[in-house]
């Protein structure tokens, strides 16, 4: 029989892939569903002459500023949990079944947010949405790595970046119009809305062909295949009852992947779980590749800078303050959109050098403007870092983890180093407030001092990764 590897998405390959893209598109919307809304949902901002309530429901819900960081907070802790338990839901459920739980969750914690009357619902709504998106974030990036044709898999896992920038966008554009009192909650049931229709769209969509090839289903493999590719691969006939045979839906060049592995002798292979690769030598080397990936993308500092660059572009432009973060969105989109033409030419080492490269310069010119009180810098290299981070730092790793990941490893894999990804997430969060108050001992023209740390940790981070990551 001939040999060959699926050359492109057929139409449906496509839809496919972009209903995997809304688990990724809905943890960046919440990342920043808050941010512009803040004012009228504390009730800091509010209109002469309203009424307490609108349809029902107060028009606001007063917390103060330790209470709002906890409810924001919340959303880290939720990705956590979700991350932990992902990759039991991934092999027991499959790829299909773990993003229609995660769009489950997502609709569920939406809702609760969008309907609440006082804070409670709110927190547990918000650390729902954090475990839909950990377990979103842990699923999308395998799904897209399985289904997606060899010849395009490096452009098509940059999706799973971009879909997450596109959710940022579209959060911060939505709030700046509907941040008033009888809008806001417009904003999140968005999100519970378009989870809804993801699960409504559930049942039209074939799980991946790898996890069904993992688990004997040889016949429905080939049907999901038929469907999501097309061009270079010849199918299994039906009949065929030996899994021992060469699988015709790989070429030659993907004898070590996950479709033609070895097999227990029942035919069905056993997932890895995070214990045993934490614990096994056979995974050490991708476990760390892994973790340094994560910290590298976490450990730049992405976020702080993020946080600190409205303060900072406010200075610059005073004017157009309420616009800042939605403009640094708009770089981050467009330079994000780069890598997937870039990745799979210039391949995912030289990419992240790159990108480390520019965002360690970067971090280092912010932090040398604040110390010397030159804001066009520090406006400039912040614009500059956001842009280096995204043609690497942001989306290869995510690109990665199905690719240096053996095939019975890479749901556990992945969920450890995506809780990873959110504890870094967290603890820069939590410290670095107090870091550039302990290194600025208050001196507000010290401020930058704190991305030299920053600077130091990616590049360290950075120098570990490529010992172990030969691209």
């Amino acid at each position: 029989m001939a040999v060959g590897e699926p050359e492109a998405f057929t139409l449906y390959g496509w839809v496919v892939c972009v209903w995997v893209l809304i688990v990724s598109f809905q943890y960046g919307f919440h990342i920043s569903s808050l941010n512009q809304i803040s004012g009228v949902l504390t009730c800091r901002t509010t209109e002469p002459g309203l009424p307490p309530t609108y349809y029902g429901l107060p028009t606001c819900i007063p917390m103060d500023n330790p209470t709002f960081s906890v409810l924001t907070s919340i959303y880290t802790v939720g990705g956590l949990l979700g991350s932990v338990g992902a990759n039991v839901v991934m092999d027991k459920w499959g790829r299909k079944g773990a993003c229609l739980a995660s769009a489950f969750i997502m609709a569920v914690g939406a809702g609760f947010m969008a309907v609440a009357a006082s804070l409670s619902p709110l927190i547990i709504g918000r650390l729902l949405t954090g475990v839909a998106a950990g377990l979103g974030l842990c699923v999308g990036p395998v799904y897209i790595s399985e289904i997606a044709p060899s010849k395009i898999k490096g452009a098509v896992g940059v999706l799973t970046q971009f879909a997450i920038v596109i959710g940022i966008m579209i959060t911060q554009a939505m709030g700046l119009q509907l941040a008033t009192p009888r809008t806001w909650r417009a904003v999140l049931l968005f999100s519970s809305a378009l989870s809804i229709a993801q699960l409504l769209v559930g049942p039209i969509i074939v799980e991946s062909p790898v996890w069904l090839n993992r688990h004997g289903l040889l016949r429905a493999k080939d049907a999901s295949a038929r469907r999501l590719w097309r061009g270079g691969h010849t199918l299994r006939s039906p009949d065929v009852a030996s899994e021992d045979a060469e699988d015709p839906l790989l070429g030659a060049s993907d004898e070590h992947s996950s479709l033609n592995s070895d097999r227990r002798p029942d035919g069905h292979e056993a997932a890895v779980t995070v214990p045993q690769v934490v614990l096994r030598k056979e995974f050490r080397k991708p476990l760390a590749i892994v973790c340094f990936s994560m910290l590298c993308q976490q450990l730049s500092g992405v976020n702080a800078v993020l946080y600190y660059s409205n303060n900072i572009l406010s200075k610059a432009l005073p004017d157009l303050g309420p616009y800042v973060s939605l403009g640094i969105t708009v770089v981050n989109f467009f330079m994000t959109a780069a890598p997937i033409f870039l990745i799979d030419r210039l391949g995912r080492k030289k990419l992240l050098s790159l990108s480390a490269t520019g965002a360690i310069i970067s971090l280092l010119g912010v932090g040398f403007g604040l110390d010397s009180g030159a804001v066009a810098l520090a406006s400039i290299t912040i614009i500059s870092f956001v842009a280096s981070f995204a043609i690497g730092i942001g989306p290869v790793p995510f690109v990665m983890i199905p690719e240096v990941s053996p095939h019975q490893a890479v749901s556990a894999l992945s969920s450890v180093g995506l809780s990873l990804n959110w504890i870094a997430n967290f603890l820069v969060g939590l410290v670095f407030l107090p870091l550039r108050d302990f290194l600025s001992h208050g001196d507000e023209s010290r401020e930058g001092r704190v991305f030299y740390v920053f600077a130091a940790l990616l590049a360290f981070f950075t120098f570990m990764l490529f010992s172990l990551y030969r691209g």
